[in-house]
């Protein structure tokens, strides 16, 4: 079967705008967001280490089948991040060290998979931020078809051509392009408030003060 890819069109984050988003963190800005759009705490990076930031592209694999992956590498551009639906199917990986040497080479940014991987070695050793649901030594299937650049849902998050993906430690945050301004803004407000309320604990203060937590109320012991 086919992979077919959609005609998706949208807007590219110039050098400038990427940028201003280095070092985000998944969870800072998942609070920006009214604390959604963070992906399902299934997936996670193979290494504490990784970080990402970029804009996706959207994969819809068939289960255990990773042919659209294997296109997918051939039209995305450098910087890209690869966002795939894999139906959070752990019993053939649908990525592996191979693949992840050709998405280094041609300077794709990363990987999002609601699937498994293999060969976490090899990924890691290449620095490759890969995010992931699991991993799993069996191989996959080909030519069952599947789909690029169409809307998805990646961990339990809709994902679009040209969100934005930011992930870390924590896991992975999609910010939708349509919001990207207004959230980086946020975002700063954000870590400015976080660098008051620490000079706020280096000066004797308290978490339950600094946000307005409500007073405890002490229950008398009944006796009797």
């Amino acid at each position: 079967m086919p992979v077919t890819q959609h005609m998706a069109e949208f807007r590219r984050l110039s050098t400038e705008e990427m940028a201003a988003w280095a070092g985000a963190e998944a969870a800072a800005v998942s609070d920006c967001l009214d604390r959604a759009q963070a992906m399902e705490g299934g997936i996670q990076p193979l290494a504490p280490n990784m970080r990402l930031v970029g804009q996706a592209r959207t994969v819809r694999c068939t289960v255990g089948d990773n042919s659209a992956l294997h296109a997918a590498l051939d039209l995305v551009e450098r910087g890209d991040v690869l966002v795939a639906d894999a139906g959070g199917f752990l019993g053939n990986a649908v990525w592996g060290g191979l693949m992840t040497e050709a998405a280094r080479r041609k300077g794709i940014a990363g990987l999002v998979i609601d699937g498994a991987v293999r060969d976490r070695s090899d990924i890691t050793a290449s620095a490759f931020p890969c995010f992931t649901r699991g991993t799993v030594p069996a191989g996959p299937h080909k030519n069952f078809g599947g789909e690029i650049d169409g809307p998805i849902a990646c961990g339990g998050v809709a994902v679009c051509p040209g969100d934005l993906v930011v992930a870390d430690g924590d896991g992975v945050t999609i910010v939708p392009l349509s919001r990207v301004e207004i959230v980086l803004g946020a975002y700063r407000s954000l870590k400015a408030k976080e660098a008051r309320a620490l000079a706020a604990l280096d000066n004797g203060g308290t978490l339950a003060e600094i946000y307005g937590i409500p007073e405890v109320t002490r229950l008398e012991r009944k006796t009797g």
